[in-house]
């Protein structure tokens, strides 16, 4: 489970960087355009550097997973951090799930398949974070 969603966070965070260089056409599909458009006004290289900032929190989540799931060295706090992960992406999924249902948009579709893909990368990191636990009350009461 840890590896999957360490992988998706991996990928998400180099399709981010990739979209950069059609940053607007990105900006559009995911339903961001205008609120990009309104940073952008402050300063021209706004929208790009959140954008790097949002991938490398991405990429640090998928480390997080890797490494609960030993394809990566420990990294510290692993579980607690490993269950907030799960906790921003259904707090992320399920709240603008909510959201989305209750208003009526053309773009709605795109919206809840966002929303449904954070709920699924969440229970990924809550299941396998679950699993780290039962593997480590398993580990002590055998030892």
């Amino acid at each position: 489970m840890l590896k999957l969603g360490g992988y998706i966070n991996i990928v998400i965070s180099i399709a981010h960087i990739v979209g950069l260089f059609w940053a607007d056409k990105m900006f559009e599909v995911t339903g961001i355009g205008n609120e990009m458009t309104k940073i952008a006004q402050t300063h021209s290289s706004l929208p790009y550097l959140l954008t790097i900032f949002v991938s490398v929190v991405f990429f640090i989540f998928g480390l997080y997973g890797l490494s609960a799931n030993n394809k990566f060295r420990k990294l510290p706090f692993l579980k607690p951090v490993v269950f907030v992960i799960a906790g921003i992406y259904l707090l992320r999924g399920i709240g603008e799930l909510i959201f989305d249902l209750e208003k009526q948009q053309a773009n709605q579709f795109m919206e809840i398949a966002y929303s449904l893909i954070a709920v699924f990368i969440g229970l990924l990191y809550l299941i396998g974070g679950l699993q780290l636990e039962k593997a480590k009350s398993e580990k002590i009461t055998n030892a």
